[in-house]
């Protein structure tokens, strides 16, 4: 077995053995942690594969989604350090018929399908991140830099209703000219 092969396999227990955590905690900031370490362990996956830029792609949106989520989980969860009983697993059978499907499903997909030859040579990183680039964004450019404009002229906005005028008293050496 290859150091390759041993890491893929241990970040991969690891991610599922952290997603089991966060249902199996009772509180809702561990289990944003333990979200993001599930998730923080599948971009070490992806790093195992040498895809650098999804490895790191993924680590940083998780820790700065799980990070706002913990903090708005602190700010407005009556129960945030989880010190009451709350049962956090809902709908127990439909959840769990609905993970084993969905695993049976990976694992056939896995198996079954024709994957293709090997290729005899790749492109280097550089290329090949460019080349991730292009197909994930090629046709959907335009509508992303649409969105993060519009999200952040949002931010902006609602940020600019929610403060307060601020009255100011005219200086008493100032003179108002009147035309």
């Amino acid at each position: 077995m290859t150091a390759q092969m041993f890491f893929i396999g241990f970040f991969g227990l690891a991610s599922v053995w952290f997603g089991i955590v966060v249902f199996r905690t009772f509180s809702m900031v561990r289990s944003a942690l333990a979200l993001l370490f599930s998730q923080t362990a599948l971009g070490a996956m992806f790093l195992s594969m040498q895809a650098e830029f999804l490895g790191v792609l993924q680590i940083m949106m998780m820790a700065t989604e799980m990070s706002i989520m913990a903090i708005f989980m602190v700010m407005f969860m009556m129960d945030p350090g989880g010190l009451g009983e709350m049962d956090m697993t809902h709908q127990k059978r439909l959840s769990l018929g609905a993970g084993i499907v969905a695993f049976v499903a990976a694992v056939a997909v896995a198996v079954f399908v024709d994957w293709g030859p090997i290729a005899d040579v790749a492109p280097d990183a550089a290329q090949q991140t460019v080349d991730l680039g292009l197909e994930l964004l090629g046709r959907s450019m335009l509508i992303f830099e649409t969105a993060g404009i519009t999200i952040l002229t949002a931010m902006i906005a609602a940020t600019a209703v929610a403060i307060p005028p601020v009255k100011r008293k005219p200086s008493k050496g100032a003179t108002h000219h009147e035309h």
